[in-house]
Formats: structure tokens, sequence, C-alpha cells
């Protein structure tokens, strides 16, 4: 299995958004929407399991994403 927050700590700015995403019970406490180029069901999959609370696949429609920003 992959290990993000090695893989986090490996890109610059990741780890940030990985420390602060994670789910509350492992202490996260902001919402974040992982936007990637990958759509596969395991990517969404790794993006949840990772503290990410959507997993949305660019290209994107500013406006949808906007509003999904808003739903959470």
């Amino acid at each position: 299995m992959l290990n993000f927050k090695t893989l986090f700590e490996s890109i610059p700015g990741l780890y940030i958004v990985y420390s602060l995403a994670l789910p509350p019970q492992q202490g996260g406490q902001i919402p974040a929407i992982a936007l990637t180029a990958y759509a596969g069901e395991l990517d969404q999959q790794q993006a949840i399991a990772a503290g990410f609370q959507r997993h949305v696949a660019k290209p994107i429609d500013p406006e949808v994403l906007v509003a999904i920003a808003v739903e959470m």
C-alpha cells in the first residue's frame, strides 16, 4: 500500500494539505478537495483514504468546483 505521508512529504506543499486534510478522528480540522488529473476509482479511494473529503478530476468547470466547496 502506498504511504501517502511519504509521498506528500516528497512533493513540496502537499504535506501541508495532507496534514490539514486528515479526517477529524485523526486530528484534521479543515475540509479539503483532491483536485487531480487522476480520475480512476482507485485514485478516488486513495485520496479519500489520505484524508481528503472529496476527489475531483480535472478538468472541471470552476463554478462546479465552487459548488462542491460550498457544500462541504
